[in-house]
């Protein structure tokens, strides 16, 4: 393998890296709570200091026989008000650190929700619901067990220094040759840390989205017989996110005997120079217990600030993660950089003028693959040949009109409605609404005028009428019940005392695939959009049903613009306009009966389907 493939490939499997800068903001939105904190920890550290002074004037008072009664009250007093002011320190922290995981969630969770459709396709739904969870929760140890815990260690830290200058600068020097070199070490494993934290946080996200793929197909296993070599797949990853964290382990425990290491090594040290020093009567005993002291409250802040070298590089690492997603640019930002064609004049709601589309690259099988792979066939999207999906597709939707798109399975047709929708932009031509490059329009504003009815179409688990009203939210209880039994679905109100607030479970599991299918129908009647896409909305359904719901559809296309799909023909021979499309062309468009005649492709069609 080449050098720059090496280089190339650590690249990738280091994975995002956050600066320390990038974390500043979330703490800067608790400024005031922190600012409590530091005071807290200034008046901790101060009481803290005075303890040794207290105990040296404690020994001398006893060596001279004077009363002690005024030093011990001191003593107890300064003991009982560093305990309270930890105390309320440590609810502060915890407090704080909760509000800076809260406020990642959300500032993550915003983008993740409005991020370019492309972004879905090329990451698993696993790995970024694991970046709003375990990531997140990483950043809560900055601020309990890391970076404000050891402000008030920094403070201790000075002030201990400075006293024991002052006792004996000799003493001094010895102790901070062991504890500079206990900083190099720390140093040079703090890299090792954020590497080994980086690398453990994305075989988490590896191991959510395996176990999302499995439950989210738990039937198709099971019927499979699949469930022990899927579990072998989730035991794989959950091996190596637990391989990972024995790095993250092994690279800790480096750090966490160093600080012990340096207390035993100086206090050694101490003991032996400090105890020839008493001899030769450079130093008093008095000062050589009060510099002991102030040893171990030296080391004891540098635990902390070991400790905080390694919480923070965890917690920096995840963040580049949270920072990698934050920093992915919305759909809005994205629109901000597009240059749209200029409008033209038009009297037809939807046109196509020589559009060309091809779907993204993909690491994993996502959305995008699956839409490729049932518009370009499954072999497609293993292989790598040509993933253009349309070429040179042009066709226009008079206003009112009913346009049917028919053609073998993976001509195009389900892509030419996420275009209209904008879940993609055409790779070349223009899609035009009412004569409007649809570049050129607000996607709230663009898609508040359609409704669409995917082909596996989804239900969200909550009630009949969180699904009903998710695109409105104002309809009242009357429209919703109006709506339902205009797609014949009154009975699932009625095997269910709840009513409209009956649960539909998980994926909508129950309702059948045909009431799942009529609810997606209904939900996009509701919002009453001028212009409707409809994508197998029928395939569903049995015999009785589709001719209920085809008069439905009857009933609202009024004044409406209807594009459905359809492999079933008898469904769409009634259309104002039949598409036909082919390996992502058009072959032929007119009505049923000019297109028998003039394409042999959909005459091919209607007579497998006994319409010829």
């Amino acid at each position: 393998m080449s050098t720059a493939n090496t280089r190339t490939r650590k690249k990738k499997d280091d994975g995002p890296r956050a600066r320390f800068s990038e974390l500043l903001p979330y703490l800067l939105e608790h400024k005031k709570v922190l600012s409590v904190v530091i005071v807290l920890s200034i008046l901790g550290a101060a009481a803290s200091l005075a303890q040794p002074l207290l105990v040296n004037q404690l020994i001398v008072a006893v060596g001279e026989g004077n009363p002690l009664t005024t030093f011990v009250t001191v003593l107890v007093v300064l003991v009982v008000v560093s305990a309270i002011i930890s105390g309320y320190q440590h609810y502060l922290l915890q407090r704080t650190g909760t509000g800076v995981v809260f406020s990642a969630r959300r500032h993550l969770i915003s983008r993740m929700l409005r991020l370019p459709i492309r972004e879905y396709d090329t990451r698993r739904t696993g790995d970024l619901v694991s970046r709003v969870g375990s990531d997140t929760t990483l950043l809560y140890a900055v601020m309990t067990q890391g970076l404000v815990d050891a402000i008030g260690g920094v403070l201790i830290f000075v002030g201990a220094i400075i006293a024991m200058l002052i006792i004996d600068p000799v003493l001094l020097g010895l102790t901070m040759l062991v504890i500079v070199l206990s900083a190099v070490i720390v140093g040079a494993l703090s890299g090792r840390i954020r590497r080994a934290s980086q690398a453990q946080q994305q075989k988490v996200g590896d191991l959510a989205a395996a176990v999302e793929r499995v439950l989210g197909a738990i039937r198709t296993v099971r019927a499979a017989n699949a469930t022990d070599r899927e579990y072998a797949a989730i035991e794989k990853e959950a091996e190596g996110a637990y391989r990972r964290g024995i790095d993250v382990a092994k690279v800790s425990a480096l750090v966490v005997p160093v600080a012990g290491i340096a207390l035993q090594v100086s206090l050694l040290t101490v003991l032996g120079v400090g105890g020839f020093r008493v001899a030769a009567g450079d130093i008093t005993v008095a000062s050589l217990v009060t510099f002991i002291i102030f040893l171990f409250m030296l080391i004891s802040p540098l635990g902390l600030a070991f400790g905080a070298v390694t919480s923070v590089n965890q917690a920096l690492g995840a963040l580049g993660r949270i920072q990698e997603i934050i920093a992915l640019p919305s759909e809005a930002e994205e629109d901000a950089a597009i240059a749209a064609v200029a409008p033209v004049e038009s009297n037809d709601a939807v046109t196509f003028e020589n559009v060309e589309f091809r779907y993204p690259e993909s690491a994993h099988k996502t959305e995008a693959e699956k839409l490729l792979a049932a518009e370009l066939g499954e072999s497609a999207v293993d292989s790598p040949r040509d993933r253009t999906v349309l070429r040179g597709v042009s066709f226009s939707v008079p206003r009112g009109q009913r346009i049917a798109l028919v053609g073998p399975s993976g001509a195009g047709k389900s892509t030419i409605l996420s275009l209209i929708e904008r879940f993609y932009d055409p790779t070349a031509g223009v899609v035009r609404l009412g004569g409007q490059d649809v570049r050129a329009l607000d996607r709230e504003a663009l898609r508040a005028q359609i409704g669409y009815v995917e082909q596996d179409a989804p239900v969200l688990a909550g009630s009949i009428r969180d699904n009903l009203t998710l695109g409105a939210p104002d309809a009242s209880d009357e429209r919703c019940v109006d709506v339902l039994a205009a797609v014949n679905l009154t009975a699932v109100l009625d095997r269910d005392p709840a009513g409209l607030d009956a649960q539909v479970g998980e994926d909508g599991v129950m309702l059948s695939g045909g009431e799942r299918q009529r609810l997606a129908i209904a939900r996009a009647l509701l919002a009453a959009p001028p212009i409707l896409l409809l994508d197998e909305s029928t395939s569903s359904l049995d015999g009785l049903n589709e001719q209920l719901l085809r008069e439905a559809i009857d009933a609202v296309a009024t004044g409406r613009t209807l594009i459905v799909i359809a492999h079933r023909l008898s469904t769409v021979v009634d259309s104002d306009r039949i598409v036909v499309l082919e390996n992502g062309t058009v072959v032929g468009e007119g009505t049923h009966s000019e297109l028998v005649v003039s394409t042999p492709l959909y005459r091919e069609l209607a007579k497998h389907q006994l319409l010829v």
